[in-house]
């Protein structure tokens, strides 16, 4: 881990969507690292949110914007002058996608094009990671973990906006950023980073399985489950983060050698069916906490989604540190905290991440 904080210590990173979920965890592992972040992205999305607990408006370059808004991610991105470039802002739920196709489209799509179309203007950007879904891909229920050669695709609006953000991202990588094109000065390294299914403290997110469970729980309800036999790829939220961490590092140090696309998901042992998951986190939460299947008429949603890891494992070194036990153990402790002292979240998050650097200094 040294390494890292060494590589970061004092860098400008620029990150899209740095008040949701992800965007806070990484925006609060930066600081520590001692980099000089700017956070572009609308304001938190729930009244209740991680960002707000973290204390980090108070230590970052903070704006309040839209990335379908090209002339105001251009000016922020020309005014922060940034090393690293990290876009996550995002519509991120697939149940939205269908109650608003056009709000996700246009987020997801043209928001991938503002933010290339910036870097590709500022031409000081040594790295861009854009960070898609493990749901960009044509999904065929196959019993294998999708490689990153595999069709890009979707059945559900969301889905299939991630995997345009995908071709959108390799047309101005080998268009404009590539060292084969003959017009380009300076060289920009672009990825993108696909991730499995992410748990962790923080997620006050509508629609999905931990935060809907969290708010049941903590009012002593029972949680309705949609669909739990669907099997996913599940891991705790600093394990693609530090995927996206190395991955930066490596482009920004050898550049187009490591561009194109990238998976992050655990290995068979992380896959799990919803049900199971739930009947683990209720287990944890302990005492009356229990699920029901929800036996409604739902929205179409993929039966079984698993990514294959080997490229980023063999070429980053990269590998999942916490079993889905103890992403589980992490994630309630979070939620436990933030009920009764609000006020250390800030510090746990914090516990947590040295907690997680100081089992992956063993494993690496």
């Amino acid at each position: 881990m040294n390494h890292l904080y060494k590589f970061y210590r004092s860098k400008k990173i620029f990150i899209t969507g740095h008040t949701g979920f992800k965007g806070t965890w990484l925006t609060l592992w930066l600081k520590l690292m001692g980099a000089r972040v700017c956070g572009f992205s609308l304001a938190p999305p729930t009244s209740l949110n991680f960002y707000d607990l973290s204390g980090l408006e108070k230590k970052i370059t903070s704006i309040t914007g839209d990335v379908r808004e090209p002339a105001a991610l251009k000016k922020a991105v020309f005014e922060f002058n940034p090393d690293i470039v990290i876009h996550m802002a995002a519509q991120a739920l697939v149940r939205q996608s269908y109650a608003d196709p056009f709000e996700t489209y246009s987020t997801n799509i043209m928001g991938t094009v503002n933010i290339l179309e910036a870097v590709r203007l500022e031409k000081t950007v040594r790295a861009i990671v854009n960070v898609t879904s493990d749901k960009c891909y044509e999904n065929k229920n196959y019993l294998r973990g999708y490689k990153e050669t595999d069709p890009m695709g979707g059945f559900d609006p969301y889905s299939s906006s991630k995997g345009c953000s995908e071709l959108i991202t390799s047309a101005y990588s080998r268009s404009f950023f590539s060292t084969k094109a003959s017009d380009q000065d300076f060289v920009t390294a672009v990825a993108s980073a696909r991730a499995g299914n992410v748990i962790g403290g923080g997620d006050f997110a509508k629609d999905r399985l931990i935060p809907d469970m969290v708010k049941a729980f903590l009012k002593k309800d029972i949680v309705h489950i949609r669909n739990p036999h669907a099997v996913r790829p599940w891991q705790h939220v600093l394990e693609p983060l530090m995927g996206y961490l190395l991955l930066a590092k490596k482009l920004y140090k050898q550049g187009d050698q490591f561009s194109g696309p990238w998976n992050f998901g655990p290995d068979a042992k992380g896959l799990s069916n919803v049900g199971d998951l739930a009947d683990k986190f209720a287990a944890i939460w302990g005492g009356k906490a229990a699920w029901r299947h929800d036996k409604k008429s739902h929205p179409h949603e993929s039966a079984l989604l698993e990514l294959d890891p080997s490229k980023a494992k063999e070429l980053l070194g990269w590998q999942t540190i916490w079993d889905t036990d103890k992403a589980l153990e992490y994630t309630a402790a979070w939620y436990k905290c933030f009920k009764q002292n609000p006020e250390k979240i800030a510090a746990l998050s914090e516990e947590q991440i040295r907690a997680y650097e100081k089992q992956a200094r063993v494993l690496r």
